[in-house]
């Protein structure tokens, strides 16, 4: 939680980009935060939001790493070149979108490389905001070792069959079924996407699947309540949920 560490104890971490060396002979750019003289570490794939991987990922990522997690964020706009965050969003945008099924494979990848990392406790969780908590709803219901999954804000789990694309051709809530690991849900009440239908529809799905999941919503709070940066920014709602959020990695990955 938030403020809960022993001022006495040790803290350092180490933060930097890399490349990681995929199984399939590629290399994924990623930025990689890990805590310093510490074993039985577990691990979070921490998915761009559609600003692209940006400074506030980079930040969040170390955040997640005071708490104690190591911490992968991929680049998944690499197809696009680099340049500013602003400049490879907006030529990703031009080319179409990232599909899906480049996303969950840098995210399988991002698993493995943590689980290969010495001092891991083998068990791995993926987050996202925005269109990352969609990518995480759907790597949570796809991929295989998923041990937790959070979904902040993740807009287009639900989606009509005209809004589908050969980038994103199946709708992440047609994937329910294969959820495996517990999810957790972080959501503004006047979020406009996903609109609270949407998520309302999701959460049925769920519990008609009698799948372990649990979600918190916010009234007073539309999209992106966490970024600090921008005016949907929410204090009291973004330090109430990013509690909630560490209690749940927590529980199931420490």
């Amino acid at each position: 939680m938030w403020n809960s560490f022993d001022t006495g104890a040790y803290s350092g971490m180490t933060a930097q980009t890399l490349e990681i060396k995929t199984k399939d002979g590629r290399s994924l750019r990623a930025y990689y935060s890990k805590p310093m003289n510490i074993d039985n570490i577990p691990s979070i794939v921490l998915i761009p939001h559609m600003p692209g991987w940006d400074e506030w990922c980079r930040e969040c990522s170390r955040r997640f790493t005071e708490h104690g997690y190591a911490v992968v964020c991929p680049d998944i706009y690499q197809a696009y070149g680099t340049g500013t965050p602003v400049e490879v969003s907006q030529r990703m945008r031009e080319a179409g979108i990232v599909p899906d099924s480049s996303v969950m494979q840098d995210v399988k990848d991002s698993m493995e490389f943590l689980r290969e990392q010495e001092g891991n406790n083998g068990k791995v969780g993926v987050i996202g905001m925005c269109s990352g908590g969609r990518h995480t709803f759907l790597a949570a219901c796809t991929l295989d070792n998923v041990d937790a999954a959070v979904d902040c804000w993740g807009g287009g789990v639900i989606q009509k069959e005209e809004d589908l694309t050969p980038s994103r051709p199946v709708a992440p809530i047609d994937y329910a079924e294969g959820l495996d690991c517990p999810l957790l849900g972080i959501f503004g009440n006047e979020d406009r996407s996903p609109t609270a239908e949407e998520v309302n529809k999701t959460e049925e799905k769920l519990k008609e699947l009698g799948k372990d999941y649990e979600f918190h919503r916010y009234d007073g709070a539309g999209h992106g309540i966490w970024y600090y940066d921008k005016p949907m920014y929410r204090q009291e709602q973004a330090m109430d949920s990013f509690n909630k959020v560490i209690d749940f990695f927590d529980r199931h990955l420490k």
